[in-house]
């Protein structure tokens, strides 16, 4: 039980794998069930093995139940991979349009130095 209770204190979320880390929080949680009394101390815990990037938010809708918590965690996860995939692809397609317009800008200038090269054969031809 003791290695239990080690695990349940230093459990965090690793990467965006929220549920895994809520499943394991929920199954340690039973186990060692006289570390939290009340379920607040239990939201407590769950709160601060969040990732940096949703803590604050979830601290600030102040969950009274596990369950809200969990979902607002879940909903909170699932915007910030859906906003950073939007910019990824977003990234993207800026640096496909940028690479797509140094080639054209490039056989741009390569097409004016050989219509120079015409414009002077053409001249020392007559």
């Amino acid at each position: 039980i003791r290695k239990l209770e080690i695990e349940l204190w230093e459990l965090k979320v690793k990467g965006t794998d929220l549920a895994s880390y809520t499943q394991r929080l929920q199954e340690l949680a039973l186990l060692c069930g006289r570390m939290f009394s009340k379920e607040a101390d239990k939201i407590e815990k769950y709160v601060g093995g969040l990732p940096d990037m949703i803590h604050g938010n979830v601290v600030a809708s102040k969950p009274k139940t596990m369950q809200e918590a969990i979902e607002i965690s879940t909903e909170l996860i699932d915007k910030k991979i859906h906003t950073f995939a939007e910019h990824e692809t977003s990234s993207k397609r800026e640096f496909e349009n940028t690479s797509r317009n140094t080639q054209n800008q490039q056989q741009q200038h390569s097409n004016k130095r050989q219509n120079t090269g015409r414009v002077y054969t053409a001249a020392s031809g007559e």
